[in-house]
C-alpha cells in the first residue's frame, strides 16, 4: 500500500529539491553591486509619488466576492450540459432549481445594494 505512494514522494522532492536549487544558485552566483538608483521603488518606470498603501472602498471588495461566488456556481452547468442526455427530465428540472436558487440570490444581493457604487 504505501508502495502506491513512492512516485508521488518522490515527484515531491525533487520538485522542492529544483525549487530549493532555483533560488540558491542565483543568491549564492548572482552579481551584488547595489547602489542608490537600484534600491529605488520604481512602479512601471516611474517613481511612485503618494503612499504605497491605498484604501480601496468595501464595494470593491464585495463585487470581486460576489463575481467569484457566482462564477464558481456557473461552473457546475459545465458537466451538467455534457451529461445532459443521460439525465433526462430529471436532470433537467434539478438544474433549474439549481438555477432558481442561483437567481434569488442574485436578486436578494441586487435588491440590497452590494453592486451600487456610491
Amino acid at each position: 500500500m504505501a508502495q502506491d505512494y513512492l512516485p508521488l514522494l518522490v515527484l515531491f522532492v525533487i520538485a522542492g529539491a529544483f525549487a530549493a536549487i532555483a533560488i540558491i544558485i542565483p543568491t549564492v552566483l548572482g552579481p551584488r553591486n547595489p547602489n542608490k538608483m537600484k534600491q529605488e521603488p520604481i512602479e512601471s518606470g516611474m517613481i511612485p509619488f503618494g503612499p504605497a498603501w491605498r484604501r480601496f472602498p468595501v464595494q470593491y471588495y464585495m463585487v470581486a466576492m460576489l463575481f467569484i461566488i457566482f462564477d464558481v456556481e456557473v461552473i457546475f452547468f459545465y458537466p451538467w450540459a455534457v451529461i445532459l442526455n443521460k439525465l433526462g427530465l430529471f436532470g433537467l428540472i434539478e438544474m433549474g432549481v439549481f438555477l432558481g436558487i442561483l437567481l434569488i440570490g442574485y436578486f436578494y444581493v441586487w435588491r440590497k445594494g452590494a453592486f451600487e457604487w456610491e
